[in-house]
């Protein structure tokens, strides 16, 4: 048989992948597990935009090849978008890039600037796809350490001496609001980060899927002073519009680099399907009562998963913005793996652990606010039951 790339090597299945897998296999022994692990809304879009997509694709000119920048319609709506909440002058025609979600943007931005041994510092805890783009590119990732006592941000005093000297470290992913840890960013870390990048010649690449949700200041990173030339932000509609299934993303930064990206996209793939751009432009638009209606949900969801955390002794942190609740764990326990596994097979509810985020992340549960508030309330029911 036909042996698999090198590039393979260190890069197993998703752990979200397997573990549907089996909770599947219980489901089907009749075990009716209820999933508090994914962070994939579960509210619909507005109707607008379902209307659009519906009208726009009923038209007999929309299911051909669309051009690889995406249509001026949808960069128009992303710059005016970021002009209005963050604050930021984007330049629709040269400085944005729609994507098949942000995902695939953060294995653009791998492919385009590194080069086998080349390194980039990624999150610990951080989201797991980073490492992966990382390696799939041939690159190197560099886990740089995040800790509760440092309020989950960059100790730059450290990353300062990781770098210098190091020519190999070409891109420094971060992501904030932080998954999984919900921590806020500040006005002060986005521009030591920015004052990192022109130090270090380094690119910063800021995935910001998260700024709308229980977040009332959401903010750019390209809103500091000379932040262009040096960061690249990812932003998407899968969380802010629930649209996760929609895979409608996008790239920020200066022309010249988004030329770059587009050079490896424009071979990865081709153009986004024409209504799904325009309805994802409608979404756009949406004004603060949109965002007013999704988070009054999650506020009222992530009261009850606290509840549910604090009856397995887990201890969440104040101030978490973002669609899950980050928690510590009680010290009986060896890890979150051996809690979450307890949880799942006596009370029949899965919990994320921690550590499939990196090994800063062992003594920590994650808990989505992606169910309703019923099935929230039945999982408190049955984790009582279970545990008592």
């Amino acid at each position: 048989m036909t042996a698999t790339a090198t590039r393979l090597t260190g890069i197993g299945e998703y752990y979200f992948s397997q573990k549907l897998r089996e909770i599947s296999t219980l489901n089907s022994e009749g075990k009716n597990i209820i999933n508090l692990g994914i962070g994939s809304p579960d509210q619909p879009p507005h109707p607008d935009v379902i209307a659009t997509l519906q009208r726009e694709s009923s038209r007999p000119g929309s299911h051909a090849y669309q051009g690889y920048r995406g249509v001026p319609a949808l960069r128009n709506a992303f710059a005016a978008w970021y002009q209005k909440w963050y604050e930021v002058t984007l330049d629709p025609e040269k400085e944005i890039l729609p994507l098949i979600g942000s995902k695939e943007g953060l294995m653009h931005v791998c492919m385009t600037y590194l080069n086998p041994g080349d390194q980039a510092l990624i999150p610990n805890p951080g989201y797991p796809t980073y490492s992966s783009a990382v390696r799939l590119a041939g690159g190197e990732p560099l886990p740089y350490l995040l800790t509760s006592k440092n309020n989950w941000l960059p100790d730059f005093s450290m990353l300062d001496e990781l770098v210098a000297g190091n020519p190999r470290i070409k891109i420094f992913f971060v992501n904030y609001p932080h998954m999984p840890t919900g921590q806020l960013p500040s006005r002060d870390l986005f521009e030591k980060l920015v004052a990192f990048g022109h130090r270090h010649r380094i690119l910063i690449c800021h995935d910001n899927p998260y700024s709308f949700i229980l977040n009332k200041s959401p903010m750019s990173m390209l809103s500091i002073d000379e932040a262009k030339g040096t960061v690249l932000e990812l932003n998407s509609l899968s969380k802010s519009h629930n649209m996760a299934g929609w895979r409608i993303g996008v790239l920020c930064g200066a022309g010249p680099q988004i030329d770059e990206v587009l050079r490896f996209k424009s071979k990865w793939n081709s153009g986004m399907f024409l209504p799904l751009q325009l309805a994802a432009a409608r979404a756009l638009e949406l004004g603060e009562d949109w965002f007013t209606r999704i988070n009054e949900v999650y506020a009222t969801r992530r009261k009850f998963v606290i509840d549910l955390l604090r009856q397995i002794g887990c201890l969440p942190t104040e101030g978490q913005a973002g669609m899950f609740i980050w928690a510590a764990i009680p010290s009986d326990y060896a890890d979150a793996y051996a809690l979450s596994d307890k949880i799942l097979y006596e009370a029949g509810v899965f919990l994320t652990p921690g550590g499939i985020f990196g090994t800063a992340g062992e003594q920590y549960l994650r808990v989505s606010l992606c169910s309703p508030e019923e099935k929230i309330q039945e999982a408190i029911i049955r984790i009582k039951t279970a545990l008592s």
